[in-house]
C-alpha cells in the first residue's frame, strides 16, 4: 500500500544516521533529530506492513471466499487426498526431487500433468481475470503437495514451509501473509497470502491455498 515508503529506505540511506557522541551540543541536537526522523520512518514502515497484512486478509474474505469453495478446486483436493493417504515421507521427498528436477531441465511429464490438470486451469483463469493483481496460485492437498497451480513453482512439497504450516495445519479458517518482498523479474513488490481449503460439505480442512499477490495493487 505504500511502496515508496519501502522503496527509499535503503542500507546507504541508514548509514547517514551514525550517532557521534563527541561532538559539541549543537551536533548533538541535530543527531537528536536525525535520530527521530529515523524512528519515524522505521515506525512508518511497520505501519505499512501492518496496513498491507490486514488488506491482504480482508481481500480474501471478501473476494477469495467467493471461489475457494469451488467444486473443481474441492473436487481435485479431495482426490489426491485420498490417492495419497498412505504416502509416507520418503515418498514425498522423492517427488519433489524429480519435480525439482524437472523444473530444472525446462519441464518434464509430472509438471506438465500437474499444469494441465482441471484445478490448474481454474487457478489459471481466476490469475487471468484479476487485471495483474494476482500473479501466481497454487493449491495444496493434506501433505502439502502442490494439487494444482497457475505458474511452475520451484518445488512441489510445500509442508515444510510457513504457507502450509500455517493454514492447513491450524485448521479452517486460517491466514497467514508473508513479508513483502521486491520481485526483481517484475520490478514490482510481491506479497503472498495463504489460506485454509475447507470442503464445504464438512467444513473440516483438506488443503491450502496461496496467492501471490502485486502489493502495489492491494
Amino acid at each position: 500500500m505504500f511502496p515508496g515508503i519501502v522503496n527509499q529506505i535503503t542500507i546507504p540511506k541508514i548509514k547517514m544516521f551514525h550517532i557521534t557522541m563527541q561532538k559539541g551540543p549543537k551536533m548533538k541536537i541535530i543527531d537528536t533529530l536525525k535520530i527521530t526522523f529515523f524512528t519515524l520512518i522505521l515506525t512508518l514502515i511497520g505501519f505499512s506492513a501492518y496496513a498491507q497484512e490486514d488488506v491482504a486478509k480482508a481481500h480474501i474474505k471478501n473476494n477469495v471466499a467467493k471461489w475457494i469453495g469451488n467444486a473443481t478446486l474441492i473436487t481435485g483436493i479431495n482426490a489426491q487426498n485420498i490417492r495419497n493417504t498412505a504416502l509416507n515421507q520418503n515418498e514425498i521427498d522423492a517427488q519433489d526431487k524429480v519435480w525439482r528436477a524437472e523444473v530444472k531441465n525446462g519441464g518434464g511429464s509430472m509438471t506438465a500433468a500437474v499444469l494441465s490438470n482441471d484445478v490448474s486451469t481454474f487457478l489459471k483463469n481466476i490469475r487471468d481475470e484479476s487485471g495483474g493483481l494476482y500473479t501466481e496460485i497454487f493449491a495444496m492437498d493434506n501433505k502439502g503437495l502442490n494439487v494444482g497451480q497457475s505458474d511452475l513453482t520451484s518445488d512441489f512439497w510445500q509442508g515444510d514451509e510457513a504457507k502450509w504450516q500455517k493454514t492447513f495445519k491450524v485448521g479452517p479458517g486460517a491466514i497467514y501473509v508473508s513479508e513483502v518482498e521486491f520481485d526483481e523479474s517484475s520490478q514490482s513488490y510481491q506479497i503472498q497470502v495463504s489460506v485454509t481449503i475447507s470442503d464445504p460439505a464438512t467444513g473440516a480442512a483438506i488443503g491450502a491455498l496461496t496467492i501471490g499477490m502485486n502489493a502495489e495493487m492491494l
